[in-house]
């Protein structure tokens, strides 16, 4: 696989996606589109870890584009969507974190600070695979006082270990590898080894606000 095929979840073809792409169709330099798209989703849609789903339907490229938020899965699913369909390979990438600021309110709910999977994404160029994370968007990291990750393609950029006060804020604690496409039962199933109370609960509904 090439990385670069449209699938059921990154179905840049639909109308939905093609209309947000408009604004790129101008640009020729794959590493100027790699860093708008990647500013594009990063602050055009908020970060909302909140907002959860587990069917097939909630990690559409298409349905995603469409809410005004998104989990950091559904933020990657929808930039390997739009980097696909500028022949630019990316892939989905899944591993566990722990959130060590404002998490009082996800604790409550899944009783952990840990979040599994979380997503990232991979994209290749210039004949390597580089990480990034376009999840926290740039608001959000003003509020956390964090800096904001930038990409374009040359180097990984993923979250950040503290915030400017020197405070832990994230850690890597899994890595679960990457994903040609989305794998919905490898989701469902690390999610329901994390928090089996809470997937017993909700895993037959499509969105989830906790």
């Amino acid at each position: 696989m090439q990385y670069t095929e449209s699938t059921y979840f990154f179905d840049y073809e639909n109308p939905v996606i093609q209309d947000i792409l408009k604004e790129f169709r101008h640009i020729e330099s794959k590493q100027e589109l790699i860093e708008k798209l990647y500013i594009k989703v990063r602050d055009g849609w908020r970060y909302l870890p909140f907002n959860i789903g587990l069917t097939a339907e909630h990690f559409k490229a298409s349905n995603i584009a469409q809410k005004k938020d998104g989990h950091c899965i559904d933020k990657a699913i929808l930039y390997i969507a739009c980097l696909r369909a500028f022949n630019i390979p990316a892939r989905l990438h899944l591993a566990k974190v722990s959130n060590h600021i404002a998490t009082e309110r996800l604790e409550k709910v899944i009783g952990t600070n840990e979040l599994a999977p979380h997503g990232l994404v991979d994209v290749y160029f210039n004949n390597q695979w580089v990480k990034c994370s376009p999840a926290f968007n740039k608001e959000l990291c003003d509020i956390y006082q964090v800096n904001v990750l930038e990409f374009d393609g040359t180097q990984d950029s993923v979250l950040q270990e503290y915030n400017n006060e020197n405070a832990k804020f994230m850690s890597y604690l899994e890595d679960y590898g990457h994903f040609e496409d989305v794998p919905l039962e490898f989701i469902k199933n690390t999610f329901k080894s994390n928090y089996p109370d809470f997937y017993e609960k909700y895993k037959d509904q499509d969105h989830i606000v906790i």
